[in-house]
């Protein structure tokens, strides 16, 4: 495959390559790719969590905390943090 970069990103690939964090323009771009794969992932994942927190308030399933509650929320959470949840 070839690929086609602009002069500034042949500039920004060299300098990466010049500092020594890639030996070479392959390896600088296989890295850009496995970082927006990554990125990509990640962005799924939100996704998914997001339209499901979507789903759950249609259905009701959440909780309303007051201040009143918010104590016992923090100590939940710590209890949970503190089992590796």
């Amino acid at each position: 495959m070839n690929i086609a970069i602009t002069p500034e990103q042949e500039a920004f690939i060299r300098k990466g390559i010049e500092e020594g964090r890639y030996k070479s323009r392959e390896e600088a771009l296989e890295d850009a790719l496995s970082r927006w794969e990554e990125d990509e992932r990640t962005r799924a994942e939100l996704l998914s969590a997001l339209d499901e927190a979507e789903d759950d308030l249609r259905e009701g399933r959440f909780t309303t905390y007051t201040d009143d509650t918010l104590p016992s929320l923090a100590e939940e959470l710590k209890r949970e943090a503190r089992q590796g949840r």
